[in-house]
């Protein structure tokens, strides 16, 4: 009874420590902006497979295995020390074992994971002792964070030892006592055989010591984590469930701006829909410190472990700029750390003089990024460091006016031309001289519309492949129009760089003639522009079925309505590059390379493919504004990547990849030797059209 009451007080402790420990917590998420969840279904499916299956941690197999391994085995321990607190509160001995078999099975799947979990553990702390593993280290690595982990690592072993212990003991003494072993112990068997025999007193004295020091083990670390980074033991799998289910390319749509745009379009309309709109309090647009933040941004700060695999998968950041995505998130969560107790006290009145950004995010971190996803993609729990960046440039950009010079420019441009250059629109069917291409305005309804896109229409290297996918189009007999001067910019790089309601301005004129022409299934070489037009035109009522052409000329192909000879390309080693919104953003990584492979080359990839890609360094704003100061820019690491395969041509499919590795060739002296070709002159030339 006494047993029963001791371990009662200390449970008692353990559980107002750790209330009192995250009700901070609880409390800050008031200052947060609300956010809604929907595709609950999908939640729970993602949540398995990402979080219980551990997909995204097993990208890197090797230590992917052995952290899916640690978090396999603490479930299967769970249930043990579930069984511990029963027999703890009610003073009984493996109270589970009523189960039998299943009992059985799960103990012995438990003992078996506590000594592969003592191995895998001592491998982690001697890798980050003895090794120097790159994402482990950086300027906003302070020893703490070492120590942290170092910490965390000890007690995990800790608690390893103390259960094997338990198990070695329960079983000498139950041998010892001739009394019935509850429960099957493969491992602690064998190291049971081990150990002479000892009085049972001292045995059954051992086994206890080892019971209490699991449970004390347990109680402290649950304790330690609300401090630490391993907060994210409780925070992983919810966060998961939380992240974003639309594409990675999407991004989210800033309701308060739409309000503002409807009203300069049509006052009346505006109005109608929300008649109050005039007497609420204006919003701050974007980031500027935690109070702005939605409550998934703060959660995911506190999901951050800190593993730095975000950061080493950064074009910025490889390239040795100053943004780092883990700092993004670690500086996220210290600034609430710092401003939560003031918020706490007196309210969003609260004014410490600092902010989240330029306080503990720079602007030169948040406009070094190209909005490339990488760090998305590699997070092991859904953590968005991009959307974050992006809604601090959004503050940027339409409440400080603060975006670089390069993208004021072509922000003006955009609104005044309808293109990121100083083109009059006038001038968008200059590209189509002689070909005699259909246009909407014609009066036609034909299958599909071929969105031309800015850099299709007035950038002299990719109008050229404009005109071979035009060719290609009449070549087959495709029943195509295209807008002609009716057509304008998507809006991608005034949204990724900030500028929220210019894109806005852009989407509902660009949907309003889309709709207006009833047109249901567009084509564009301009991953951007697919990816805008297909995931985000929608929130403003345009939905159209989108297809890249890559995906386009892999259906004609796959139909057989094009046979692709390729005799001018035999035997020439190709190299695809991924670009970011049509691999990372929307999944697509097969259709450009069943093109390729259509023809009688040969295809080497780059060692950073697929979804490993690195981004060529020219979105997010980047290809229109000078570089952050850093060893190299991204667009010359990546054109080093494909010299490097022995690549006699490098396959774009994007204009913004075409423009970015066709400089990166010129700048290596390489332009005459290896060419760089969109798959769509590829396949024109292939059919010798």
């Amino acid at each position: 009874m006494l047993n029963q009451l001791i371990f009662l007080i200390v449970l008692l402790i353990t559980l107002g420590v750790f209330a009192y420990s995250t009700s901070k917590y609880v409390k800050y998420f008031k200052f947060t902006k609300k956010k809604s969840l929907s595709d609950f279904g999908k939640r729970i499916w993602v949540t398995i497979k990402v979080a219980f299956l551990q997909t995204k941690i097993l990208r890197r197999p090797v230590v992917g295995s052995m952290h899916a391994l640690v978090w396999w085995g603490f479930i299967l321990i769970l249930f043990g020390s579930l069984e511990m607190v029963f027999d703890g509160l009610f003073g009984t001995e493996r109270v589970f074992s009523f189960m039998g078999p299943l009992y059985d099975f799960v103990m012995a799947a438990g003992d078996i994971a506590a000594f592969a979990i003592t191995i895998l553990i001592l491998a982690f702390l001697f890798r980050r002792v003895f090794m120097h593993i790159k994402r482990f280290y950086g300027p906003e690595m302070k020893p703490v964070s070492k120590m942290d982990a170092n910490l965390a690592l000890t007690i995990i072993l800790m608690l390893m030892i103390t259960l094997l212990g338990m198990n070695v003991y329960y079983i000498l003494w139950c041998e010892s006592t001739g009394t019935i072993i509850h429960g099957s112990y493969p491992v602690s068997k064998l190291i049971a055989a081990l150990f002479n025999s000892s009085p049972a007193y001292n045995l059954w004295t051992v086994y206890q010591i080892n019971w209490w020091a699991h449970i004390l083990w347990i109680f402290i670390f649950a304790n330690i984590l609300p401090y630490s980074k391993h907060f994210h033991v409780f925070m992983s799998v919810p966060n998961v469930f939380f992240s974003d289910m639309k594409p990675m390319g999407y991004v989210e749509n800033m309701e308060s701006i739409t309000k503002e745009v409807k009203l300069m379009m049509d006052p009346d309309a505006a109005f109608e829909d929300d008649p109050e709109a005039d007497e609420s309090e204006p919003e701050r647009f974007g980031v500027k410190d935690v109070e702005d933040l939605n409550w998934i941004n703060y959660f995911n700060s506190l999901a951050c472990t800190e593993c730095g695999r975000c950061t080493s998968s950064c074009p910025a950041n490889i390239t040795g700029k100053l943004l780092s995505p883990r700092k993004i998130m670690m500086g996220t969560r210290a600034r609430m750390k710092e401003k939560g107790p003031g918020l706490v006290a007196e309210g969003n009145s609260f004014d410490d003089g600092k902010s989240l950004v330029t306080t503990f995010i720079t602007e030169e971190e948040l406009w070094a990024c190209t909005q490339c996803n990488a760090c998305v993609q590699e997070c092991p729990v859904n953590i968005n460091p991009a959307s974050l960046i992006l809604d601090m440039r959004r503050y940027q950009v339409m409440e400080e006016s603060k975006a670089p010079t390069g993208l004021n420019t072509v922000f003006q441009n955009i609104e005044n031309n309808g293109a990121p250059w100083q083109f009059s629109q006038d001038d968008r069917m200059l590209w189509a001289e002689d070909l005699n291409v259909p246009l909407m305005s014609d009066g036609k309804n034909p299958d599909y519309l071929f969105w031309i896109g800015s850099a299709g229409a007035f950038d002299d290297r990719y109008k050229k492949v404009t005109r071979e996918f035009i060719k290609i189009l009449n070549h087959v007999g495709i029943d195509y129009a295209v807008l002609g001067t009716e057509e304008s910019d998507s809006g991608d790089v005034a949204r990724r760089s900030g500028n929220e309601m210019l894109f806005q301005m852009q989407a509902m004129m660009n949907v309003e003639i889309l709709n207006g022409y009833d047109v249901k299934n567009i084509i564009t070489c301009d991953p951007h522009d697919f990816n805008t037009i297909k995931n985000e035109y929608p929130d403003f009522g345009g939905n159209y079925n989108v297809y890249h052409h890559s995906q386009f000329l892999q259906e004609l192909i796959d139909n057989g309505k094009i046979n692709l000879d390729g005799k001018e390309f035999a035997d020439k080693k190709i190299t695809f590059h991924d670009p970011c919104y049509l691999g990372r953003g929307n999944g697509e990584y097969d259709a450009p390379r069943s093109v390729l492979d259509a023809m009688p080359v040969k295809n080497v990839e780059m060692k950073r493919n697929k979804s490993f890609s690195l981004c060529c360094g020219a979105g997010g704003g980047q290809m229109f504004k000078e570089a952050e100061k850093g060893d190299k820019e991204v667009f010359m690491e990546r054109t080093e990547e494909a010299i490097s395969t022995g690549c006699d041509i490098i396959a774009t499919a994007c204009p913004f990849c075409m423009v970015m590795m066709t400089d990166g060739l010129k700048y290596k002296n390489k332009d005459e030797e290896i060419k760089n070709y969109d798959i769509a002159e590829l396949v024109s030339a292939s059919l010798n059209i």
